[in-house]
């Protein structure tokens, strides 16, 4: 029974953690099976968008330490980071996501604790239930979140709230999260919204789109002039291309536009 499963519908891929009698506590081989998810989505050019979720009752529960903490030689190995890549295991498994050149909606309902949270801060967007459950738990068990858990929270909150929900581990509801900042908007059915959302991104040229999240990813810290210098490269680049070409005609025109696979 793979531990993450893929469903792709019109170019939206439906990505599930499946350990639903675990609530989708993370292992190794779950964060392995979510890189290489992530990897060979990135090379499907008619994907056009990413629906995250969990089976059963919840998202995830965070890291299952039973499972973890079995073996220390694979933990020590998890840590290792890729020289070219600069990120382990734990880190990746959330990063892929920001590498993915498609938009990455991340639907939340249930648990979303630990390294579930972090997961769901890899993806451009999050709709969650009103009252499902979020911790930045790690603190319970001493340690801090490190699946780029910093990195995200830092660009969704402010140091003094990120520094807060860390240094506490409390739990508050998807509705508080909502009026954080860590979740995009509310929804009685994740899924649901998600799915609908992917499928308004995927009426946008899937370069534009690309073009887009990478741009906002790469620079969003960047000084002034890197930012203006990537907006006119990334901007020549669709100028000229066949699916921009596209996007103008139908917009001309008033009809739906029909694009090639991203560039």
């Amino acid at each position: 029974m793979p531990l993450v499963t893929t469903e792709i519908n019109d170019g939206i891929a439906q990505v599930r953690l499946n350990r639903p009698d675990k609530l989708n506590a993370l292992t190794l081989e779950l964060l392995r099976e979510l890189v290489d998810t992530a990897k060979e989505l990135g090379k499907n050019h008619d994907l056009r968008a990413v629906v995250i979720a969990g089976e059963g009752d919840a998202f995830t529960a965070g890291l299952d330490f039973a499972s973890v903490l079995r073996d220390p030689k694979k933990i020590v190995g998890a840590f290792m980071p890729v020289p070219f890549r600069g990120t382990n295991l734990f880190q990746e498994s959330v990063w892929a996501w920001r590498r993915l050149p498609v938009p990455v909606i991340a639907a939340v309902h249930g648990h979303c604790l630990g390294g579930g949270v972090q997961i769901a801060l890899g993806a451009d967007f999050r709709i969650a239930e009103p009252d499902s459950q979020w911790s930045i738990l790690e603190g319970k068990w001493g340690i801090i979140p490190d699946m780029t858990g910093i990195r995200s929270l830092s660009e969704v909150v402010g140091i003094d709230t990120a520094k807060k929900l860390t240094m506490t581990a409390e739990q508050f509801s998807g509705e508080r999260a909502y009026e954080l900042g860590l979740v995009t908007e509310l929804s009685a059915d994740p899924v649901a919204t998600a799915t609908a959302f992917a499928r308004k991104l995927s009426e946008r040229s899937p370069d534009q789109l690309a073009a887009a999240k990478r741009l906002f990813n790469d620079t969003w810290y960047a000084p002034i002039k890197r930012t203006f210098s990537r907006e006119r490269i990334e901007q020549l680049r669709l100028l000229f291309g066949e699916n921009t070409k596209i996007a103008r005609e139908a917009a001309f025109k008033r009809e739906k536009p029909t694009y090639k696979p991203r560039r």
